[in-house]
Formats: C-alpha cells, structure tokens, sequence
C-alpha cells in the first residue's frame, strides 16, 4: 500500500511539473495554438509509442533474457549428467534387456544432422524399458545415489528449474528413487512385492533419464561442437565407446 501511495504521488508531481512548465511557455511566448499543436502531437503519438515499448521492444527483451536463462539451464543439465547422470544411465542401461531395440537412435555420431535428431526424438520418448534389477543391483544403485544425494538436492533449489519442466520432474524421479532405496536397511533381504515396487520407479526415472540425455545431445549439437564429440566419445549407451580420440 505504501509502494502504491508512493506511485500515485509521484504520477500527480509529474503532471502539476507538466502543467507548471506549459504555464510558463504561454508566460514567455504567449502561443496558445503552438501549445495545443504540439500537445495534441505528443498524445497521438502515445499509442505508437506503447506498441514500441510494450509489443516490439519489451518482447526483445523478454526473448533474450529467456534465452539466458534457457543457457544457464543447459550449464546445469550438463553438470547434472557429468556428475551423475551419464553414469547412472550406463549401470541402468546394463540392467535393461530391452535396450538393444533402440540402441541405434541412442548412439548419434558427429554426422547426424538435425533431420536425424528429429528422426530419433519420437522411439526415443516412446521407449520401454525392462530393467531386471536384482537385490544386490538396487543395493549398488542405493549406494551409488547415496553418494550424489547432495548435489541433486543443491540443483533441485536452482531457481532456473522453473523454465525447464522436465528436466525437474527428472531431478525429483531421481531423488525419489535415492529417497526410496536409502529407507531400506536391508535391501537383500526384500519381498518380490517390494523389489518390484522399487524397479517400477527405478524405470520412471530411467525414461526420463533416456529423453532428457537425449535431448541434451541435440542441444550440445546445435551450440556446442567439442562438448558435442566428447559426449558422443562417452556415450553410456555405446559399447565401444571410449573417450580417447581414435
């Protein structure tokens, strides 16, 4: 309420000044008509004016600051998937008997063109998996996600998750799965019931994991070359994959 008093008194000093200084034009030049001439120029120019500022300049603005943003994501999503991410979709990958099927459209190569990306995109958000996680599988998963649990937490409280959905929704599969698997004490020792309780969200984070690296790859593609032929040289999902350039 005070920030809104502050406005209208503003607003109304702006207008008295307004009035005050065509007051002392007439004073000095005694030229009503100069005065509503250019009066009357100024108001119609007004919504002209608006369209510049509010449709043409501020929409420039807003694209590039979201471009930005959208730039700091992928630094982000890239942290991600060098600290954890790459490694956790080879063990998985490992324990997904399914994968073959799609394993072509999960290895792109520094040839694929933006056609080829598009081609891959739709079998890759469509995919199944069939992880066969054993107990002492989920007992190395556990493990391994235990050792990451702060640094997911710490990209969870980026402020720019709010311009890329999905990859939050990864992030939280992720963190769900860590949550779920470190309550178990003794994950050897499980029900059936409750082994397949765990691979069933172990697989939701898995699909996201697969649509999110995926689309990542394009990106690194697109903008970032070098990023783009180390990623391909350690890609999780290539068998012969090895970093050093041959």
């Amino acid at each position: 309420m005070r920030f809104f008093n502050w406005q209208i008194l503003l607003a109304l000093a702006l207008v008295a000044l307004s009035i005050v200084l065509y007051v002392i034009h007439f004073a000095i030049f005694r030229d009503s008509h100069h005065i509503v001439i250019y009066l009357l120029g100024d108001i119609a120019f007004i919504p002209i004016e608006v369209l510049l500022v509010t449709l043409v300049i501020h929409q420039l603005l807003s694209r590039r600051e979201k471009r930005a943003m959208l730039q700091k994501m992928n630094m982000v999503i890239g942290a991600f998937f060098t600290e954890v991410g790459t490694e956790l979709l080879k063990k998985l990958s490992q324990l997904d008997s399914n994968v073959d099927t799609i394993r072509t459209q999960l290895v792109p190569t520094g040839n694929w063109s933006e056609q080829r990306f598009r081609e891959a995109s739709r079998p890759v958000k469509e995919y199944t998996s069939a992880l066969e996680c054993t107990r002492e599988d989920l007992a190395e998963l556990r493990d391994f996600l235990g050792e990451k649990e702060g640094f997911v937490l710490r990209l969870l409280e980026n402020p720019n998750l709010l311009e890329h959905d999905t990859f939050t929704d990864l992030l939280w599969a992720v963190s769900h799965v860590a949550e779920e698997l470190s309550y178990r004490k003794y994950l050897r020792e499980i029900p059936d019931t409750d082994r397949a309780h765990l691979i069933g969200d172990v697989q939701r984070a898995y699909k996201l994991l697969i649509a999110e690296w995926f689309d990542y790859m394009r990106h690194l593609k697109n903008h970032y070359p070098y990023l783009y032929s180390l990623a391909v040289r350690t890609n999780p999902f290539d068998t012969e994959a090895q970093p050093e350039v041959s």
